[in-house]
């Protein structure tokens, strides 16, 4: 399946602040209630995640009350991959697995990856999903842009 081509469309407010003509802006865009950004039920692990994460993307404007669901699929996926790693280091990546007849008894022994590397591999790539959502590698934020200034005190210079 391939993504959206091009690059990603500029928030609405932003359009309005650089001066785009009023055809190039959607007006009817759904915006976020200003709900209260709290964390769902998570466990131990990936509630740790969203405490060390969640606070600061939501002074960036990057997290809202709509992402909640998929801001708690991405500290899952963290924390699962985490424990899935803690796993590997230490059973290891290759495996002993028994081998069966067709009546069920046990023959021999094989060597095969463990079943803990496709939790990390899945939990992984969940991880770089839901992270480009939110902007958490450095490709991915130079994509996301928010009306938030950099500078919380010298937002007047945008209106003057």
């Amino acid at each position: 399946m391939m993504g959206k081509r091009g690059p990603r469309p500029q928030p609405t407010e932003l359009k309005i602040l650089h001066g785009a003509r009023k055809d190039r802006v959607n007006t009817a865009e759904p915006q976020p209630a200003a709900g209260e950004v709290v964390a769902p039920e998570l466990s131990k692990a990936a509630r740790a995640v969203w405490d060390r994460l969640a606070p600061d993307l939501e002074v960036k404007g990057v997290l809202t009350f709509w992402d909640l669901d998929a801001f708690a699929g991405y500290c899952d996926a963290v924390a699962r991959r985490d424990e899935a790693a803690r796993q590997l280091d230490a059973h290891g990546e290759v495996v002993r697995a028994d081998v069966f007849d067709r009546n069920g008894v046990v023959t021999g022994q094989r060597v095969v990856t463990s079943p803990w590397f496709g939790v990390w591999k899945a939990s992984n790539d969940a991880v770089l999903r839901f992270g480009a959502r939110f902007g958490l590698s450095p490709s991915d934020r130079s994509q996301i842009k928010t009306t938030v200034p950099k500078d919380p005190q010298g937002v007047e210079r945008y209106f003057s």
